[in-house]
Order: structure tokens, then sequence, then C-alpha cells
């Protein structure tokens, strides 16, 4: 499946999210990860990122593309590639 999660956070726990989410998705953008997952792998990553978060303080939204080929995506300015800069 194809799954795009973003989030906010508290500042302590950016970089342990945004760490955790690398494990498992491409970063596309500030706190915006995106790409192919297994189920299984989604709720390991979910429930991984529960143990990180203050639930009643962080929010992290998580969409779920049962068909990729009906996303059109389309960019607006510089497209970031976050990968390419911590190579």
């Amino acid at each position: 499946m194809y799954v795009i999660i973003t989030y906010d956070v508290g500042e302590k726990r950016v970089g342990k999210v945004c760490r955790k989410l690398k494990e498992y998705l491409t970063w596309t953008q500030n706190s915006v990860f995106e790409g192919e997952i297994s189920k299984t792998q989604l709720l390991k990553c979910l429930a991984e990122l529960e143990r990180i978060i203050i639930s009643n303080e962080d929010s992290v939204y998580f969409y779920e593309v049962n068909n990729p080929r009906h996303i059109k995506k389309k960019v607006m300015g510089v497209e970031k590639s976050f990968e390419e800069l911590f190579l």
C-alpha cells in the first residue's frame, strides 16, 4: 500500500519522529513522509510512533492510498529531496 504521513509534534520529539519515519518511508518535505509500505510494516511503524509522541499534545496523520495510480502529485516551486541533503 502507499501511504502519506504528516506530523506536528513538540520540538523535543521532532528528531525522534523524523528518524523513525525514515526507517520506513521517504522524506519528501518537512514533516511529510510517503511511500510504499506493507500493512504489517505500517502497523509496526505506527506502534513505534505511539511510544514517541505525547497523544494529548502531538498529531500524526496518515493517509492510506489503495491505488497510488490515482494520485497526481504536482509540485509548485522547488521539489525538495531530503535524502540527497544528508547523503
